[in-house]
């Protein structure tokens, strides 16, 4: 099977899914936020926000795992994405590295499913589409050169964010290699 066909979109709210490991796009601190931070920080319970407090913040680009508490997931992967601007400051080495760093930790603790948010496409303004276009392009070559994790899903939020998802995956699947 091609790695790409390892790759999923689902619509759903990313608290509720029974995987191995739901990625955080958190900020440096750690602590919690707002969006889908501050969901996986409620729905988690305090026991993540002290496990979080003593792993002394993440750099933009980097990840850290953590256990998943009251959530479905047993782990959660925090990473912290770039805030866009404009596309000229690095941003797209950032986003990529997110996913890697993600994908590298899931390896190391043996997860084999793995759910992500659109990192970054938030408050830190990163245009969807582009994201989606760095986020597949990242797993697909990840997951090409690895047999775990076995299923990368891309959890979106809504109706439009799930369209501009599949468009971008159906795309990518298009191209030349």
């Amino acid at each position: 099977m091609p790695a790409v066909d390892r790759i999923t979109i689902v619509e759903a709210d990313i608290t509720t899914l029974e995987v191995d490991a739901i990625v955080n796009a958190a900020n440096s601190s750690l602590l919690g936020g707002g969006g889908v931070d501050g969901a996986i920080h409620r729905r988690a319970g305090k026991e993540l926000l002290a496990e979080c407090r003593a792993l002394g913040g993440c750099d933009t680009g980097d990840a850290k795992i953590t256990r998943g508490y009251k959530l479905p997931a047993k782990h959660v992967i925090h990473t912290v994405g770039p805030r866009w601007a404009g596309g000229g400051s690095g941003e797209r080495a950032k986003l990529a590295s997110c996913y890697r760093r993600s994908l590298q930790l899931a390896r190391e603790h043996q997860l084999e499913t793995v759910a992500f948010p659109a990192i970054s496409t938030g408050v830190y303004g990163y245009p969807l589409r582009e994201a989606a276009d760095v986020a597949i392009a990242t797993i697909a070559a990840e997951l090409e050169a690895h047999n775990l994790p076995r299923t990368v899903i891309l959890c979106t939020y809504n109706t439009p964010a799930t369209v501009i998802t599949t468009k971008a995956l159906d795309a990518f699947k298009v191209q030349p290699r």
